[in-house]
């Protein structure tokens, strides 16, 4: 019924119809709802069932767990420093009217600038976009402004994505593109203890909070040399303040499963950048820093802590920005938990850290892959020879 409603309104947005000036929006929309029936007709290749629109889909239906925990703790969060309580669903129906108008902007914002760029390149609407919408509003505050994640999603659209190409033709990973440029710009509204519980109501549901009411993340009560609160139980349900989407490492482990399961995702990474972290955490518990309370935390619970695991799940195995040779992929996943656990405990402005050890690990991953690359060189080069004598 769908191809037979794309077949019948195609001619008016080809060559010669009404509306060909909006022909990137249709291919955009047919090719994500029904798979292409066109292949090469030169050179090698291998028509397969998925395409890199169908890779966006997995990876968009793997965020969902995260996302609808997200929905539901937000107004767990909202009505608990409320001190009132609500069924689940009323929580979950709360924190869904909260984040629908960030997920419809996010992709209002960042699909015009793809349509407009595909439009005035004359090219087809391309699919990163897809993934990238709905993680920047998940890796955010819940109080983020709307206004101040559009100007984040167009900065990240134009200067991390369109500028270097389009889709897979960048360094940098577009949805931490958007969170640093916010961090940076606008650091009181991405830190801090008044950026994580939703202080409003929403057609009727939920509480407005006053002023006084705030509350901190685990990594913020640390950073401040505090007490933290919770426990390693509590971090991985996720029923704590915290950026959207990634609270529960539970949630973000279902995500995990799908990616593995539908080999999107690489094992070697995302397993890599847990042994890092754990390694390094582990090595500032024992190293007898006893000023710096982020050095105490156990090394297990900075895994379960913050963005790291969502970071390790969904953003370090990233196949555009990530490294793309076997070997370097351990080494990239190493690096980016090691540094993670580095700036958290030595930067006390910045609890987070996995953001930044990402975006600077996309920037080394082409290097890793060059000496990796050059090795298997040398070592052919090298049989070649022995083989020749």
């Amino acid at each position: 019924m769908i191809k037979k409603l794309f077949d019948k309104i195609r001619p008016n947005f080809e060559e010669g119809g009404k509306l060909k000036s909006f022909h990137s929006v249709f291919e955009g929309f047919e090719s994500f709802l029904l798979v292409p029936n066109t292949t090469s007709k030169s050179g090698v290749s291998i028509h397969d069932a998925i395409d890199s629109k169908r890779i966006m889909s997995f990876v968009v239906i793997a965020l969902l767990p995260a996302l609808f925990f997200g929905m539901y703790n937000i107004g767990l969060q909202n009505y608990t420093l409320a001190g009132q309580s609500a069924s689940w669903f009323t929580y979950f129906l709360y924190g869904f009217l909260v984040m629908l108008p960030r997920i419809v902007v996010s992709y209002a914002v960042g699909l015009g600038i793809e349509f407009v760029v595909a439009q005035w390149k004359k090219e087809e609407i391309q699919e990163g976009y897809l993934v990238t919408g709905l993680l920047i509003p998940m890796i955010l505050p819940v109080n983020t402004p709307l206004w101040m994640m559009a100007l984040a999603v167009a900065f990240s659209v134009i200067f991390a994505k369109e500028i270097y190409g389009g889709t897979g033709m960048n360094i940098f990973n577009p949805a931490l593109v958007a969170r640093a440029f916010l961090f940076f710009a606008y650091p009181t509204s991405m830190s801090g203890d008044k950026v994580w519980v939703c202080d409003s109501q929403f057609f009727g549901l939920g509480n407005a909070l006053p002023d006084t009411m705030t509350q901190a993340t685990a990594l913020g009560e640390a950073a401040a040399d505090q007490a933290v609160s919770g426990d390693f139980w509590q971090y991985v349900v996720g029923t704590m303040p915290g950026s959207v989407g990634e609270t529960s490492v539970i949630a973000i482990a279902i995500g995990a499963l799908i990616l593995l399961w539908t080999r999107i995702a690489s094992w070697k990474t995302m397993s890599s950048v847990f042994v890092g972290g754990a390694i390094v955490a582990f090595l500032f518990n024992v190293s007898g820093l006893d000023s710096n309370e982020v050095a105490k935390i156990p090394w297990y619970n900075h895994l379960v802590l913050g963005g790291f695991a969502f970071g390790a799940v969904f953003m370090a195995t990233d196949p555009v920005t990530s490294a793309r040779t076997e070997k370097g992929k351990y080494i990239y996943g190493f690096l980016i938990g090691a540094l993670a656990i580095v700036i958290r405990v030595l930067n006390p402005g910045y609890p987070e850290g996995m953001m930044l050890a990402i975006l600077f690990m996309n920037m080394f991953a082409p290097l890793i892959d060059y000496c990796f690359v050059q090795k298997n060189i040398s070592k052919r080069a090298k049989r070649m020879k022995v083989n020749n004598d």
